[in-house]
């Protein structure tokens, strides 16, 4: 016995085969309306891809706390012994959905932890900086490394312009076309979450925190000639491996550690600890472990878990907060218009949006898709003298303040002592990258920049290698000047 076709109302169908026609050469009936629905559902079937990190992939898993970190956070979710289920989504970033996941780019590394405080949601990369630092420069970045309006190609003369007039960029493009810049799989690549956050205790001392995650399948990377030929191959190796590996039972597994910085230590610090640009030493700040975060569940339906799944780093719970990071405050906005616009007005209601551990009480109402609603007597505003809910400032706490001077100003990060565009680009080839890693670095610049790069760009890409180590400018324009 099988289940019987109905319509999406639950009506029996007459015929999975067959329209309604007015005779056997007829024209088609318009009141068939199970085919009506049937084409009109599938000419809708798709919502809009991501305008960045559209191809992507991932599955349910669980952060255990295996440490001790309640001396500087409060978060529920954090404390010893908890286990909290949760969800991530990797990615690449420029590519669109039919894209291979092996070109060279950023992974998204995007998780959300369903607690009892809300979902929580820690939205980074593979990296543990970005590209630029202030969010008004991410709209052009993007597009210097889409698509030419023009041909529909990408462009590498565009991706280098950019670049070159940013030199910001530097430390991340040198990230990028390393070794990491092409992970094995998403199991072998760490995850960090990139930006400074904020962790407030239960005495409500305040200290600045960086996530790093580490894979405990060790870091493996694909050469740019085996990237090429898997693009060609297996469009969807990483999409597959994590699947694969999971349904075999083989449960990818990372080390949750942070980095904490006392807050009075921030403004005499060598970097500017707040520009996603740079890193924090681990020399001067170590890694703490926290915990072990392991993905053992994939999705059911890959369009409903995957595709709807939403994540934002607005999505904070007491015990952890913001921080001056201009990149993060400018993603507390944008990603959350981002769904309203891509999925609708109530993708928070989705099931694998949807708070798991914690009840939703909120005076957000109607629009577009809501079908989830309080109490019909609940109170639709607020304040109220009828029992609806009611702010509770001493249990949310404010996470998200910091002392500043209250001015409207539009300047950059205050420069500290070692600040500099180039300065850990630097350092990352000199003292972190082996010969074996910055040979294969060489190659991947020049035939990147072989690519289609010219003057006036062309120059300014020897002086961009040029600043972050003379040596590697001299190499690279060598190597393009004999390729050309």
């Amino acid at each position: 016995m099988t289940p019987r076709t109905t319509t999406n109302a639950g009506i029996p169908v007459s015929s999975d085969n067959e329209s309604l026609t007015a005779g056997t050469q007829g024209p088609i009936l318009l009141h068939d309306h199970y085919l009506i629905e049937k084409l009109a559902q599938f000419n809708r079937e798709r919502v809009p891809e991501r305008v960045v990190h559209a191809k992507g992939g991932g599955a349910f898993g669980e952060l255990t706390i295996t440490g001790d970190v309640s001396r500087y956070t409060k978060a529920k979710f954090l404390q010893p012994g908890k286990t909290t289920e949760s969800l991530v989504r990797f990615s690449t970033v420029a590519g669109e959905q039919g894209s291979p996941d092996t070109w060279r780019d950023p992974r998204g590394f995007a998780m959300k932890f369903y607690t009892e405080d809300g979902n929580y949601d820690l939205v980074g990369n593979n990296t543990p900086i970005f590209f630029i630092k202030d969010p008004i420069k991410f709209p052009d970045f993007i597009r210097s490394q889409k698509r030419l309006p023009g041909s529909g190609l990408r462009d590498h003369n565009m991706q280098w312009d950019f670049w070159t007039l940013r030199p910001e960029t530097a430390h991340q493009v040198t990230w990028l076309l390393g070794d990491r810049g092409i992970p094995k799989s998403w199991r072998h690549m760490d995850g960090f979450g990139s930006h400074t956050y904020q962790w407030v205790n239960a005495d409500g001392e305040r200290f600045w925190v960086k996530y790093h995650f580490k894979t405990d399948q060790g870091i493996e990377f694909l050469t740019q000639a085996e990237a090429d030929k898997l693009a060609g191959s297996d469009p969807d190796y990483h999409r597959q491996d994590l699947y694969e590996a999971i349904e075999r039972g083989d449960f990818p597994s990372w080390t949750m550690n942070v980095q904490i910085m006392p807050v009075d230590e921030a403004e005499g610090y060598r970097f500017n600890p707040f520009d996603l640009t740079k890193v924090w030493s681990q020399q001067d700040y170590p890694l703490m472990e926290v915990g072990k975060w392991t993905l053992n569940r994939n999705p059911e339906n890959f369009f409903s878990e995957i595709e709807l799944a939403s994540f934002g780093p607005s999505n904070v719970v007491p015990g952890i907060g913001f921080s001056p990071d201009k990149m993060l405050l400018g993603r507390v906005f944008s990603y959350a218009d981002a769904h309203r616009h891509r999925i609708g007005t109530n993708f928070a209601q989705l099931p694998v949006n949807s708070a798991k551990a914690a009840t939703v009480n909120t005076y957000s109402k109607e629009g577009a898709m809501a079908y989830t609603f309080s109490d019909p007597n609940t109170p639709v505003y607020a304040p109220n003298s009828f029992g609806g809910p009611h702010a509770e400032p001493e249990t949310a706490g404010d996470e998200g303040l910091w002392q500043f001077d209250g001015r409207s100003v539009r300047a950059g990060y205050v420069e500290h002592a070692e600040d500099g565009d180039f300065t850990q680009a630097g350092t990352l080839y000199r003292e972190v990258l082996d010969d074996g890693a910055r040979e294969r670095l060489v190659d991947n610049i020049v035939g990147h920049v072989l690519g289609g790069v010219r003057e006036p760009v062309l120059s300014r890409v020897f002086d961009y290698w040029r600043n972050v180590d003379a040596d590697l400018g001299k190499r690279v324009e060598e190597g393009v000047r004999n390729g050309e």
